[in-house]
């Protein structure tokens, strides 16, 4: 079991995820960054970081088969660990040590910070009651589902979940109750499409068994 480290799971409400991110990237004392290193720099905002981290390569239009199946479980675990009302985020020791050099990390990092800051400038405490306490529990069950959905195999269905996981993400980084709102907004959008696609799917299986069959 990896339990987060005491001496930095405090409140940083006044850094950002960009922040975090560019400061690990840049830190010349790592060699290797991992999981539990991202987990203990966001304190207990790290549920936020980690659905961001996992859900955010779903979230673009290309990504290579598998990744979402591979993303979905942890993003599952996170938000099951938030309906029980978890603290932090307790990651399986297997998980939290795997790493990757610290010089692949901070190529991704420069990828990804400028698109994390754009969506920062738009965000900011407001309504909080909709973005912490009991409502963590909802936001959790809600990207639980968007989870399973992720993890199906539906054409093109893995997009809409991951960008609503990616908006309650960042609504619960920077305690935005308005983006919590658009976030479940978009999570009902996700699940109407990926609903969609299946029934279309399953309609045209019909229609061809009943071709074939001539039912």
């Amino acid at each position: 079991m990896s339990e987060p480290d005491p001496t930095v799971t405090v409140r940083v409400s006044g850094r950002r995820l960009s922040d975090v991110l560019t400061d690990i990237a840049s830190d010349p004392s790592r060699t290797t960054i991992n999981v539990a290193d991202l987990r203990d720099a966001m304190g207990d905002r790290a549920f936020g970081a980690l659905l961001l981290v996992f859900a955010a390569p779903n979230a673009v239009p290309v990504s290579a088969p598998g990744v979402s199946t591979v993303l979905g479980t942890p993003l599952l675990f996170l938000a099951l660990q938030m309906i029980l009302g978890f603290d932090a985020p307790w990651i399986p020791r297997f998980l939290a040590r795997r790493s990757i050099r610290r010089q692949s990390f901070a190529r991704a990092a420069t990828a990804v910070v400028p698109w994390v800051r754009r969506a920062e400038r738009l965000l900011r405490p407001r309504l909080g009651i909709m973005a912490r306490g009991p409502v963590e529990r909802v936001i959790g069950f809600v990207c639980a589902v968007l989870a399973l959905v992720l993890m199906l195999p539906i054409p093109f269905g893995n997009m809409p979940p991951a960008v609503a996981i990616c908006i309650l993400a960042l609504a619960m980084l920077e305690e935005d109750g308005l983006a919590t709102l658009v976030g479940l907004v978009s999570a009902g959008v996700a699940f109407f499409v990926a609903s969609g696609v299946i029934f279309a799917i399953v309609k045209a299986v019909s229609l061809f068994l009943r071709h074939l069959f001539g039912v």
